[in-house]
């Protein structure tokens, strides 16, 4: 068999997303579920890639629902296949969407049920337990994960899930091609979260460069209209094709973090998407670890490549 050459490493990266087809064929019918109403916009990153990789597949969306509307005992057809979006909220940290899959997964026993890149996460083993005694009731079940670590934890308590490792749909996006110059040397892109370590309060104490997060690279007018997205979604949209009109809106949201990175000619981030937000515009960044491990395990599976991203090591000592 003839050997790809890529050109770049992402290049590499979005190729292999191409392995979820092997269980969401081309022309596949779908239910996409838990896309994001927020305004994280690693998030909106994810759900932009998943997005037009179903286009890019001639995946057919039949409906979208969110974890704000989907409907108790929801008739779903057969032969469609249950997507549920990727991320980093798989676990107890974020229980909202937890609950969503888990009831996805015991409402649902004769679909086939796709969980896009995931990285798993529990405080709670018990919670583990929990969710792998609900998962192993289901006869077709398949899980992408987006590090070796969440690979072991998946395979070691998931019996009947098929479990895969997978870089994170965001990468669907490359290149993502900038036509501003920057102007400005270093963009600091930190977590203000529950996710925030001790080594980016030290960083933060130099004071070099300029500070965002997600929730303020977006103002409060942005803020407000998300807002109203999600509770107008919560109330039920009635004849409002709400998921298209929030489709238009992130396109605007994701637009705006690409304009504002492109300013900076550096980019040092604890965000798992500022850095690869970076790597989708070929932009040197570095990347700093999150509270438990996510992003340094995320590089050293599939970005650690990339000659314009470096891992920022933590500080040895006694």
């Amino acid at each position: 068999m003839e050997t790809v050459q890529f050109v770049h490493p992402m290049d590499e990266l979005k190729n292999r997303l191409r392995h979820i087809l092997n269980v969401i064929p081309p022309h596949s019918k779908i239910y996409y579920i838990d896309y994001p109403v927020h305004g994280n916009g690693g998030d909106l990153l994810i759900m932009k890639g998943t997005e037009v990789f179903f286009k890019d597949h001639r995946i057919h969306v039949q409906a979208r629902y969110s974890v704000l509307d989907f409907p108790d005992g929801l008739a779903i057809p057969k032969d469609h296949i249950i997507v549920l979006h990727g991320g980093g909220n798989f676990g107890d940290l974020y229980p909202a969407h937890q609950k969503l899959r888990e009831k996805i997964v015991a409402d649902y026993p004769g679909h086939r049920v796709v969980m896009l890149p995931q990285t798993i996460f529990y405080k709670n083993e018990a919670e583990f337990d929990r969710t792998a005694a609900v998962f192993n009731r289901h006869s077709d079940l398949h899980l992408y994960v987006r590090d070796t670590l969440s690979q072991e934890m998946a395979k070691a308590k998931f019996k009947t899930c098929n479990v895969y490792l997978s870089p994170d749909m965001a990468h669907q996006l490359w290149p993502i091609r900038s036509k501003n110059m920057p102007g400005k040397e270093l963009l600091c892109f930190l977590r203000t979260d529950i996710e925030k370590t001790a080594e980016q309060e030290r960083l933060e104490a130099s004071g070099k460069g300029d500070y965002l997060d997600w929730s303020t690279l977006f103002n409060g007018v942005e803020h407000k209209s998300i807002r109203v997205f999600g509770k107008m979604l919560q109330k039920g949209s009635g004849k409002l094709p709400l998921s298209k009109f929030w489709g238009k809106y992130t396109d605007y949201l994701v637009n705006k973090a690409v304009n504002r990175f492109s300013d900076y000619k550096t980019v040092q981030t604890s965000r798992l998407h500022g850095h690869i937000l970076s790597c989708l515009m070929d932009k040197p960044n570095i990347l700093l670890d999150n509270s438990y491990g996510k992003n340094a395990s995320y590089y050293r599976t599939w970005t650690g490549g990339i000659t314009s991203a470096k891992l920022m090591a933590e500080p040895t000592g006694k």
